[in-house]
């Protein structure tokens, strides 16, 4: 017994001899190691969310600043993980760095972190953990895109009418939500927010028999994008 539990010892220090470079010298070998595995990591975050992105606009710019945060944590990560005098430092240096990127989608805040913990895994020598946590992510993500019904699609619905018609109009209308009503001298601007089940629109062609309807749109909108 004590003869297997020496070797389950020898066995565990091998494998964390060989995945991690915990309180090792900077070198060359290690530099590249650890950028070509984030690389290899960040390009796999980059096939998630290019096939898992939900949203209206797709921004290739933005899916690859995925890879390069990886990469630049990783550089960040290293010199820290080597000299905790330079870690001390470092520190202090990158405190009075601010980032005012606007993101649009709350999602693409996960995918930025997530690259952001795949850089310090890496640059930490954590491999295992930088790899494997990011297939288990990205499995997850693939699975909860599988299993996204999105039965009730949310859509603006915009109409311009006579004034004085407007209650006739939203009787003929599915269940809605009164977003905007703007009155002119034209005529009225309505723009109403309604859910519907899958690509049942008949309802707007209804509106167009109505004399008093100029003209109806509707538009399909996720957070602060809005398409036709």
């Amino acid at each position: 017994m004590e003869g297997l539990g020496k070797l389950d010892e020898i066995l565990k220090e091998g494998l964390l001899n060989q995945f991690t470079f915990t309180e090792q010298p900077l070198t060359l070998s290690r530099v590249v190691v650890a950028l070509l595995i984030t690389f290899l990591v960040g390009l796999f975050i980059y096939f998630v969310y290019r096939h898992t992105f939900k949203g209206v606009l797709y921004t290739k710019s933005f899916n690859v600043s995925l890879i390069m945060t990886a990469l630049v944590t990783t550089l960040i990560i290293m010199p820290i993980n080597s000299n905790i005098t330079l870690s001390l430092g470092m520190v202090g240096a990158l405190s009075i760095v601010r980032f005012r990127a606007a993101i649009k989608d709350p999602i693409d805040i996960v995918y930025m972190f997530w690259a952001i913990a795949v850089g310090v895994s890496s640059g930490a020598g954590f491999y295992v953990v930088a790899v494997g946590g990011s297939l288990v992510i990205g499995l997850l993500l693939f699975a909860i895109k599988l299993t996204d019904f999105r039965l009730n699609e949310p859509y603006l619905l915009i109409v311009h009418c006579d004034t004085g018609k407007e209650d006739l109009i939203r009787r003929v209308l599915p269940r809605h939500r009164l977003r905007s009503q703007t009155v002119s001298d034209e005529g009225t601007e309505l723009i109403l927010e309604l859910r519907i089940k899958g690509d049942d629109t008949s309802f707007v062609n209804e509106l167009l028999l109505f004399s008093e309807v100029a003209d109806a749109a509707l538009v399909s909108y996720s957070g602060d994008f809005i398409t036709r």
